[in-house]
């Protein structure tokens, strides 16, 4: 089948699509119904299915004759430790793991969230959830102890699991003293918190409270998977929002699992065995679809990485893992070969390592820039395949269908609408923006399987956000253009949601804490253009009058506030002081055309604005 035809499959014979790739998984009880719509504009998938989607990642494989095939490769250049896990043996500790949570009372529909790093055990932790129908919220484990409350008082988890440390790079980062932090902050309090100890640091655990990872395994018994409706939530996975309160992205079973499935072979062509390298992190969307759930669905074998693409110990990290697992398929985000090609421009490293096994290199998470694209073309000798797709989406919105039919690549375009994705260029209200011409991109109702069911919590919310900015669309918050052969460009985000190293992060977040300062009298934060990371953060800021403190002294505290709210990855390392900010005479800040100063580009004054004058303040300030 061609890409033309599978698509317009999709989109004009929707339910009978999605019923032959719902015969590509187990489930317990096979769906009747594939699609029900809802009051609000959504709906739900496969609703009288039910189906375990532990049991579709593990048990099914097994039951394929996959079980002493490897399922799980990690990788730790930080603690030089290699393991692999074959699927049944992973099965075996996620039912054990599963048994002990059971044993504390964890059952279907609890809500247990994982604070861990790049280590096995988060994806167990992830995989015994499911396997007891209880939903898993997993926070970056990068994130300060504020941001791990917030999450704590949205999910309200029964359990939260955690490691007794991470490490970056040769630091290491214990985590029992930011859970404690967070708990202390949060007004919800988890009844049970599990430590797995690491050699590198020890938790001192509470006795009334928690328990040992090893000490609960020791006494359980395994889980076997409990059967969930096709509807019920997987998991909570938040994401920026504009306002600063991250929204909870509720995933469903039955939908998330079709999807992946389906997913594995139409975006990546990956077979059975294949071994599959998402370079990412369990703690993003990327880490849970395509390092535990997706490579799984497709009985590929995983690899869980827990380094960097440079420092660990050089820019060849990348290609010595593909050398020594002979990785078929990689995915990452174009922040990491920018890392490499900085460090190394001339690709010495990759001569060095056999990667003859690498077929196709995937990106995402942010624009693949041209000259990224050019380097690792002309280094590799490979297809390099853009694609996009969102926390909200679960899996590529558009892709290069290289498991029906490999397209020619356009640099800057992520191809063509995945199949059930009937993408749109449109202005707000609804009408159709000729090819060429930039507008928002909008998905028209319904949305495929896999896509969020709603906002934790927030019904309103998710409507708010996604369906009625644009009625009948689900509205991306992205901005581009499609050209005359159908392609796809996706130009940036059209809110304060910015782009660092493919981590979406909220400017309004960053701007609250900032303002939290006492000498801040008013604060802006813009994302600007960054030839390695695609976007950083840059604050302006207006100090109070009478207030007395030196703007480099100013801000560094500006820098560790942001730092212990929102942590590190938010690179905030720029607080310009300002006599003023340019606004509207309503009074709204003109935080595009900021930006546009920032990233020199042209920019038009708007006539709304309340002194032109300021914009050249602005500009000269940025220079400095």
């Amino acid at each position: 089948m061609s890409y033309n035809s599978a698509f317009r499959r999709s989109i004009d014979q929707r339910d009978d699509f999605w019923r032959e790739q719902a015969l590509n998984i187990d489930w317990s009880s096979t769906p009747d119904t594939i699609w029900r719509p809802l009051d609000n504009g959504h709906g739900e998938w496969f609703p009288d299915g039910t189906l375990n989607t532990s049991d579709v990642a593990l048990d099914a494989n097994i039951r394929a004759g996959r079980g002493d095939q490897a399922a799980l490769i990690y990788d730790s250049p930080v603690t030089n430790t290699q393991q692999t896990y074959t699927y049944n043996q992973l099965r075996d500790e996620v039912a054990l793991f599963a048994g002990a949570l059971k044993q504390q009372g964890i059952q279907k529909g609890d809500r247990v969230i994982i604070y861990m790093p790049m280590i096995p055990q988060a994806a167990i932790a992830m995989l015994a959830c499911a396997r007891l129908g209880a939903i898993h919220s997993v926070v970056f484990g990068g994130f300060a102890a504020h941001e791990l409350a917030v999450r704590i008082d949205d999910a309200t988890p029964k359990a939260l699991i955690t490691a007794s440390c991470g490490i970056e790079i040769s630091t290491v980062i214990e985590y029992k003293p930011l859970v404690e932090k967070a708990i202390e902050q949060s007004n919800h309090k988890p009844e049970i918190c599990v430590v797995y100890q690491r050699p590198q640091a020890k938790a001192t655990l509470q006795a009334s409270r928690d328990h040992d990872w090893n000490d609960l395994c020791a006494n359980a018994t395994p889980a076997e998977p409990v059967p969930v409706k096709a509807t019920d939530p997987l998991y909570i996975l938040y994401t920026s929002g504009t306002t600063g309160k991250p929204k909870g992205v509720v995933r469903d079973n039955g939908g998330h699992a079709v999807a992946l499935k389906y997913s594995m072979n139409l975006v990546y062509d990956a077979k059975p065995g294949d071994v599959y390298w998402a370079a990412s992190d369990v703690g993003w969307v990327v880490g849970h679809s395509y390092i535990v759930y997706g490579p799984l669905f497709a009985g590929c074998t995983t690899v869980l990485y827990e380094g960097k693409p440079i420092k660990t110990p050089d820019a060849g990290a990348f290609w010595r893992v593909i050398q020594d697992h002979k990785v078929d398929i990689l995915f990452t985000a174009p922040t990491a070969f920018r890392a490499v090609r900085k460090e190394d421009p001339e690709a010495a490293q990759f001569s060095k390592y056999d990667t003859s096994s690498l077929k196709r290199i995937y990106l995402a998470g942010e624009r693949l820039d041209p000259p990224t694209y050019e380097w690792l073309k002309e280094n590799t000798n490979l297809p390099i395949l853009d694609h996009w797709w969102q926390t909200e989406t679960g899996w590529a919105i558009c892709c290069n269908p290289a498991g029906i039919e490999m397209m020619a690549t356009k640099p800057g375009s992520s191809t063509v609408p995945s199949p059930g994705y009937d993408v749109r260029v449109v202005r707000m209200n609804g009408s159709t923006v000729p090819n060429g011409e930039q507008g928002q991109i909008a998905i028209k109702l319904p949305l495929p399987p896999g896509c969020l069911m709603t906002v934790w919590g927030d019904d309103e919310r998710f409507l708010n956000s996604y369906l009625r900015p644009i009625p009948g669309y689900y509205s991306s918050g992205d901005g581009g253009y499609v050209d005359e052969d159908g392609y796809v460009f996706i130009m940036g985000r059209t809110d304060d949601v910015i782009n660092v190293a493919g981590h979406r992060l909220s400017t309004g977040e960053m701007e609250e804490v900032v303002a939290s300062h006492p000498a801040i009298a008013e604060c802006c934060v813009v994302g600007a253009h960054d030839d390695l990371k695609g976007q950083l953060p840059i604050g302006l800021v207006l100090i109070k009058d009478g207030a007395t403190i030196d703007p480099d002294e100013l801000e560094e505290e500006l820098i560790e506030m942001v730092r212990e709210k929102i942590g590190a990855i938010a690179c905030f390392r720029r607080a310009i002081v300002v006599e003023r900010l340019p606004k509207t005479r309503s009074g709204k800040i003109l935080r595009r055309v900021i930006r546009q100063i920032a990233d020199h580009e042209s920019y038009s004054v708007p006539s709304t604005i309340d002194d032109p004058a300021i914009l050249d303040e602005i500009s000269e300030a940025l220079r400095r």
